[in-house]
């Protein structure tokens, strides 16, 4: 195995980067993502997914600290890096009066070794559109025509912005699937989304921004695992919440209580044998673990006073 093919595929350190007026939108964050893995980057509108990405592409040169692609600098070096990277825009911004064969074309008149034009459309479902013009496309379409453009020269890092927005359930499916091949087949991804479904379905690991900083990462299981798990249930109406045993830790609103933990098989089994115990009955008892939401939404929530755990996390 080659020194290159043990590089991380993207690897940043300290990245950060402002803006004019002072606004710092990136503000130090490490990031190391293997080859031959899908990484999803989360976060709010605002939390620095664009302008983390736009340096990762080498679309702008940061402020402070370092990326590396490959091995290069994709900024410096854009002319070597280039080549062997595709990047899906959240917009493609193709000519209305080209078809869809036309501007594929035109795209690989761009790109270095390029797949030929009906092996990129057959990928993503648009063969049977090739001469379609692309103001004639659904929203859902053109961004299967925007991911077949990203596919053309065959990419070892795919970058994927928002990849199936505007798709139906079968197309959002269906570029999973592809996703899923191309990691197969050696290619690094690195993915935003709204979708949170999405990020699970597909992601080795992910990353959850906030404020401009990498604040919780890991793999789903991980990443949800940081959250507490609920149980919640009604006690009768002659059973004060009082009465429950001393170790659970209960929030009460009448006679629905709610219970987080994160020893999950403990409590639950400390609750049910109680409950045997002194013949209370549990209505409505539902017990589950954190959900990728769940964390996400109470990372969305903190301000700049809330711990967040470890300052500048690294995702390895």
């Amino acid at each position: 195995m080659t020194a290159e093919a043990l590089t991380p595929a993207i690897e940043a350190t300290d990245l950060s980067r402002s803006y004019d007026g002072g606004f710092e939108a990136v503000r130090g964050i490490s990031l190391s993502v293997p080859r031959g893995e899908i990484l999803a980057l989360l976060g709010t509108n605002g939390a620095g997914k664009t302008s983390t990405v736009e340096l990762l592409e080498g679309l702008a040169a940061p402020t402070g600290g370092t990326v590396r692609v490959l091995g290069h600098d994709p900024y410096r070096e854009r002319s070597v890096v280039r080549p062997r990277i595709g990047v899906m825009l959240q917009e493609g911004g193709f000519p209305s009066d080209l078809t869809v064969a036309e501007t594929v074309r035109m795209w690989a008149g761009c790109t270095s070794g390029a797949r030929p034009t009906g092996e990129a459309l057959g990928a993503v479902g648009l063969a049977d559109r090739e001469k379609v013009r692309i103001k004639q496309l659904s929203g859902g379409e053109r961004r299967r025509l925007d991911l077949a453009c990203a596919l053309l020269g065959r990419p070892e890092v795919l970058f994927l912005d928002e990849p199936t927005t505007g798709l139906d359930a079968e197309g959002r499916r269906d570029t999973w699937e592809l996703v899923r091949a191309l990691r197969a087949q050696g290619t690094t991804v690195l993915l935003t989304t709204h979708y949170l479904e999405e990020a699970e379905a597909l992601a080795d690991r992910l990353a959850i921004m906030h404020q401009g900083r990498i604040v919780l990462s890991g793999t789903p299981a991980e990443v949800t695992a940081a959250q507490p798990a609920r149980i919640r249930f009604a006690l009768p109406a002659d059973v004060p919440a009082a009465r429950l045993p001393l170790g659970l830790k209960a929030a009460a609103d009448g006679s629905r209580i709610e219970i987080r933990t994160h020893a999950l098989q403990d409590d639950l089994t400390a609750l049910l044998g109680w409950a045997h115990d002194h013949g209370v009955r549990l209505d409505g008892l539902d017990a589950r673990t954190a959900s990728l939401e769940e964390a996400f939404l109470d990372i969305a929530s903190r301000t700049e006073d809330t711990p967040a755990g470890p300052k500048e996390p690294v995702i390895r």
